[in-house]
This record gives C-alpha cells, sequence and structure tokens, in this order.
C-alpha cells in the first residue's frame, strides 16, 4: 500500500481510517528505517478491534450516550497513541453531528435540480439551520467535555488533533463553534483541519462564504485534505476535473502545513500525478501528502 503511493513520486502519507491491524507491522517498518514520513493519522486509526470495517465516525466525541462517548475516548487515545507511534505529529478527527433529519441532502438534490435561488430551498435551508441552532449545544457542549479530557493524552505524546470541517450542516463543529474552541482552549494541541471540497460543498450548499471562512480560521489550521469537486457535491476528484480554482488556497498554506491529497476510491494513479504537478504550479511549493 505504501509503496503504491510512493512509487507515485510521494514521500510523505496520512494514514487512513481504513488502515487495518494485519498493516501496522509493515507502515512500522517502513516508518522506522526511513523510507516514508507520516504527516498525519486520521481517526479511527487503526480500525479498532470488532468493528465491521473503518470509519471516521465509528463512534462520536459529541455523542450524549455515556457508552458511545467512553468509546469515543478510548479508542480516540488508541489513536493519539498511535501516531505518535509513527511519528505523526497530527491526527485529523470527524467530531461528531447533531442527530436529527439530514436536510442537507435535500438541499444537495434541489441543487442539482436547479432550485438553489428557489424558495423551496430556502424554506429547507431556514429549517435546517433553525433545528440545528436548536439541538446544537448540548452535543457542543459534549465535545467540549472530549477536548477537556483528551488534551493531557494529546500533550504527553505531542499529537495535535485537528477538527475537520464536513460538507453537510448537521456535522459538528461549524465554523463559529470551531472558533469558540480554538478561542477557549488555546492550546497548540488542538486545531482546525479544512477540506477544501468540503469547504466548497459548503459554499455550494449556501451555508458559508469558503475563502471568507478560511481567512478567519487560518491563523490555527494544521493542515488541508485536498480535491477537487464538480457540480454541488460531486467531491474527491483530482484537479482539474472539478471547478475549484486552486491558486486562491495558495496564501492559506505555511511550510509546515500539512498538504494530503484525497482522491476517491479507484483514482487512476495518473491523476493524482497530474493533481500533484498542477497544485505545486499553483502553490508554487512541494505538496506533502
Amino acid at each position: 500500500m505504501v509503496q503504491e503511493i510512493l512509487d507515485l513520486g510521494f514521500a510523505h502519507i496520512e494514514l487512513g481510517y481504513n488502515l487495518t491491524l494485519g498493516l501496522v507491522p509493515g507502515v512500522l517498518e517502513m516508518v522506522n528505517r526511513g523510507s516514508v514520513t507520516v504527516t498525519s493519522v486520521h481517526n479511527f486509526c487503526p480500525v479498532p478491534t470488532g468493528a465491521p470495517c473503518g470509519h471516521p465516525e465509528l463512534f462520536s466525541l459529541c455523542s450524549t450516550n455515556k457508552h458511545v462517548w467512553d468509546a469515543a475516548q478510548r479508542h480516540t487515545t488508541e489513536t493519539i497513541e498511535f501516531a505518535a507511534q509513527v511519528k505523526a505529529p497530527t491526527m485529523v478527527v470527524h467530531a461528531g453531528r447533531v442527530p436529527m433529519t439530514h436536510l442537507t441532502t435535500k438541499l444537495m438534490g434541489l441543487c442539482d435540480a436547479g432550485k438553489r435561488y428557489h424558495p423551496k430551498f430556502d424554506r429547507t435551508k431556514d429549517k435546517l439551520l433553525l433545528k440545528r441552532e436548536k439541538k446544537a449545544p448540548k452535543y457542543v457542549e459534549r465535545l467540549h467535555a472530549s477536548i477537556a479530557q483528551l488534551l493531557p493524552i494529546l500533550e504527553k505524546n505531542k499529537v495535535c488533533m485537528a477538527l475537520e470541517n464536513l460538507p453537510s450542516w448537521e456535522t459538528i463543529p461549524n465554523e463559529t463553534e470551531m472558533q469558540d474552541i480554538i478561542d477557549k482552549f488555546s492550546s497548540p494541541w488542538i486545531a482546525y483541519w479544512h477540506d477544501i471540497g468540503h469547504g466548497q460543498v459548503r459554499q455550494n450548499l449556501t451555508f458559508i462564504n469558503h475563502l471568507g471562512s478560511l481567512d478567519n480560521l487560518a491563523p490555527n489550521m494544521a493542515g488541508m485534505h485536498v480535491h477537487d469537486v464538480s457540480a454541488t457535491a460531486h467531491d474527491h476528484l483530482m484537479p482539474p476535473r472539478g471547478d475549484i480554482d486552486f491558486s486562491h488556497f495558495k496564501r492559506f498554506i505555511k511550510p509546515d502545513t500539512v498538504l494530503v491529497l484525497e482522491p476517491a476510491p479507484g483514482t487512476p494513479g495518473t491523476h493524482v500525478v497530474e493533481a500533484k504537478q498542477i497544485l505545486e504550479k499553483a502553490w508554487a511549493q512541494d505538496e506533502e501528502a
């Protein structure tokens, strides 16, 4: 698995939530002999024992169910310790979501039907915003409790937990909640992780101004997932197969910003290599992946 990535011309990788326990010894061997550098791991990594498959939201750090919340704490701790083992400075996390009707999916359908400026779109969006605003506070509070409990573990292992933006409005944290977390904890071990494709979907659905939101959060950003988007929400395409102008993101990239190409499963290797070349030209610096 790792060698396939190296053969495409990369020297850095993110270890994802689909990494099975059987692959860990081989990855550790390559890391320890210096064949590859792990820039980040994606919670939960490796796949927790007993889980039917890998998934970033197997357990929610926002859950109000004690058993689920405890499992999220335990398995996130295991990911932090694994990140330290593979010398990865950052753990990317999907924090959770408000349990409610998934109205974002309805908005996507309306956009795809050419009804982004139709009264039905406005009504659906208003319903989503009001319902989430009413239900979110107790789940955001549980996330704060999770962070407080995990902070000493993060500091001990010298791993930064970076909370990722996700495409739907039901997810936690949104941009305002993320800024509140940064302000409240004011810790080098808590950061923001920006997914460019997800941010574009949020803009396409009229939730945010993509670049404006990133202007606010970029000072506390640990890294980016990089992929392109076409139509409303057809994401995880490799540039230039979508509609994003990646030159706009150059100003957000610092020398230590982790940049991870995130292609959809089955993407040809040639598309990945082409994307790397396009981004290097657009950003005029080497990309990490």
